[in-house]
This record gives structure tokens, C-alpha cells and sequence, in this order.
């Protein structure tokens, strides 16, 4: 009935797969290594973070700006509205 098991995420790698990378890594980068290697991903990783997050807060004030712009020239046609309309 259920001759074939579909993998849960297709194309990410099993325990085997992990151990021999990590193996790997070993060999190529030595065990004294790999702690520095991760922890200037792990800096990067935060960098990029905070990078992403100011750009949003750029884009956010951007559309904030936007809005208060639109508010404004409708505040003022409505005025010039009014005023031609008393006359």
C-alpha cells in the first residue's frame, strides 16, 4: 500500500548526510577552527539582520511620509474647495 516514504523537506540532508559534512569540515578547517568559523557566521548572520531591519524601518517611514504628503494635499483642496465655494 505505502511502498515509498516522501521525504517531510526533499533536498535537505538526513543524520548520514550531517555526520560526513561535518567530517569534512574537520579535515578541511582542522577542530580548532570551525568555533571561530561559526561565530564570524554567526556575526555576519546579525549584521545582515540589523542591515534588513533599518532598511525596513527606512521604507516604513518612507510610506509614513507618503501618507502624511497625500493627507496634506487633500486637507489643502479641500480648503481651496471651501474658500472658492464662499465667493
Amino acid at each position: 500500500m505505502y511502498g515509498t516514504i516522501t521525504p517531510l523537506f526533499p533536498g535537505l540532508p538526513g543524520g548520514p548526510e550531517v555526520l560526513v559534512v561535518l567530517l569534512i569540515l574537520v579535515l578541511l578547517f582542522g577542530a580548532n577552527k570551525i568555533p571561530k568559523l561559526a561565530r564570524s557566521t554567526g556575526q555576519a548572520m546579525g549584521e545582515f539582520r540589523r542591515g534588513r531591519e533599518e532598511i525596513e524601518e527606512e521604507l516604513s517611514q518612507m510610506e509614513g511620509d507618503d501618507e502624511e504628503e497625500e493627507e496634506t494635499t487633500t486637507s489643502t483642496e479641500t480648503s481651496k474647495e471651501t474658500s472658492t465655494e464662499t465667493n
